[in-house]
C-alpha cells in the first residue's frame, strides 16, 4: 500500500542476501518487484517505480478496491466493472509511471484473461500478461494480430469516455471489427 513496506521488505531481502555471501554462496541480482492491488499504490507508483524492477498489477483487488465492489456478493457483483472509467485511469497512471521508470508492467486476474480487454490493456502500456491455461490461446492470438498503436488509439478514446457501460461498449465494438472471427466463436463475451 505504500512505499515503506516496499523499503522494509527490500532490507530484508539484502540482509538474507548479505547472509549468504557471508556463507559463500554466489548470488545473482535478483528483481525485484511489487503487486499493485490497492489504488494507494496506483496513486503513487511514480514513488515506487524508482524504487523496484517492475509492476505486476493484479486487477480482481484492484478493481474491487477501486469500485468499492465484492464480485463474490451476488447481490452487487453486476456492478464489478473491470473498465469502469476509475479502473481505466489506475491503469494508465501506472504504466505510465512504469514506462518513465523504464521498467516492465505485467498483469494477473480476470481481466488480463479477457480477449475482449487485451487491445486496450496494450494500448495503455501493460507489457506481460498473466492468466488461466485456457485463455491463453485465443488472448495470443488476439494480441499476436493486433498493433500496438491500434491499442493505444483504442486507449485514447476509451479514456475520453465516462461511464462503464459507454467503454464496454467502445472495446466491445472495436473488438468485434478487428477480431470478430477470433472473438465470435471462441470467447464468452
Amino acid at each position: 500500500s505504500g512505499i515503506n513496506e516496499l523499503r522494509a521488505a527490500k532490507r530484508v531481502l539484502a540482509e538474507v542476501r548479505e547472509e549468504l555471501r557471508r556463507e559463500g554462496h554466489e548470488l545473482p541480482s535478483v528483481p525485484v518487484g511489487i503487486m499493485i492491488e490497492l489504488p494507494s499504490a496506483a496513486m503513487i507508483s511514480d514513488r515506487l517505480a524508482a524504487e523496484c524492477d517492475f509492476f505486476s498489477i493484479g486487477t480482481n483487488d484492484l478493481i474491487q478496491y477501486t469500485i468499492g465492489i465484492d464480485r463474490q456478493n451476488k447481490d452487487v457483483a453486476y456492478l464489478y466493472k473491470p473498465l469502469h472509467l476509475a479502473v481505466v485511469r489506475l491503469l494508465k497512471l501506472v504504466c505510465d509511471h512504469a514506462a518513465a521508470a523504464g521498467i516492465p508492467v505485467s498483469m494477473c486476474g480476470e481481466m488480463a484473461g479477457e480477449p475482449m480487454n487485451a487491445l486496450v490493456l496494450i494500448g495503455l502500456g501493460v507489457t506481460e500478461f498473466s492468466m488461466n491455461g485456457p485463455s491463453i490461446p485465443l488472448v495470443k492470438r488476439v494480441i499476436r494480430a493486433a498493433r500496438a498503436e491500434d491499442g493505444r488509439t483504442l486507449a485514447g478514446r476509451v479514456l475520453t469516455l465516462t461511464s462503464a457501460d459507454e467503454i464496454e461498449r467502445e472495446v466491445k465494438n472495436e473488438m468485434t471489427r478487428r477480431f470478430g472471427d477470433l472473438l465470435e466463436h471462441d470467447s464468452p463475451v
